[in-house]
């Protein structure tokens, strides 16, 4: 198989609280990105991120500078926002030296055109979570938010992860889904016939009316069995979809 022109994570929820993925993270960092020509990372890599005065915590250092070596090395490397780390900002862009995308990005690569997302726009289902998306990306919520002492943001940002955890017990999995209404107005708006996308922790590829969607899986590698993988666009073209352990997802 050629090399790899691109590849794909999304879902990592890296937290100090959780060495075994941070060293998940690591290892693909060290062992896959360095033979791809550009890394995207699709949102919600962090478990949270309360704001890029918050780049001196030692932990965001360790995870900044794995990303910034990857980028340093000649790799470009994008970043599109999740529902737990879009207040990721131009500070923080700068230190990791990767490129901040729109929530919704075509991409030409091996001859595929292919929209990227994150995800949960596409839950529309989710009709009070889609409300409070909207809130917390208004631009005026986002400015008056990140005013507030960090102390004080993490502490609400606690409270809000403690809410979403409860509220994940009592909504099906298919509220918590994209819709195909949403995934099809993407594919239509955007002319590309194939997407990545995570959010859902719902690994699959899907073929829908000539398209194709490859949901990226989230990460938890003591998980039984284990959880995590990336895809990878290679030079020929083929989109191959790859587990935690490196072996190919048929």
């Amino acid at each position: 198989m050629s090399a790899p022109l691109a590849l794909f994570i999304s879902d990592l929820h890296l937290q100090p609280a959780q060495p075994a993925i941070t060293a998940a993270f690591h290892r693909f960092m060290e062992q896959q990105a360095p033979h791809a020509q550009q890394l995207y990372l699709l949102g919600d890599i962090f478990e949270y991120w309360a704001g890029d005065d918050d780049l001196g915590d030692a932990y965001h250092q360790d995870i900044i500078a794995a990303i910034r070596k990857i980028s340093d090395a000649g790799i470009a490397v994008y970043w599109i926002a999740g529902n737990r780390d879009f207040l990721a900002g131009d500070a923080f862009a700068a230190a990791a030296g990767l490129t901040l995308l729109p929530e919704t990005w075509v991409a030409d690569i091996g001859g595929q055109r292919i929209v990227l997302l994150h995800g949960d726009a596409q839950c529309t289902d989710d009709v009070k979570y889609m409300a409070f998306r909207a809130q917390v990306r208004d631009p005026a919520w986002q400015q008056q938010f990140l005013a507030m002492p960090l102390a004080q943001r993490k502490a609400i940002i606690a409270g809000l992860r403690e809410n979403s955890q409860k509220e994940h017990t009592t909504k099906s999995y298919e509220v918590m889904d994209v819709t195909p209404q949403a995934i099809a107005a993407v594919f239509e708006q955007t002319g590309a016939t194939i997407m990545i996308h995570g959010h859902t922790h719902r690994p699959a590829l899907h073929h829908v009316d000539g398209t194709r969607r490859y949901v990226l899986p989230d990460w938890e590698p003591q998980a039984q069995p284990p959880r995590g993988g990336w895809i990878a666009v290679h030079a020929d073209g083929a989109i191959v979809r790859y587990a935690l352990d490196g072996s190919v997802i048929a």
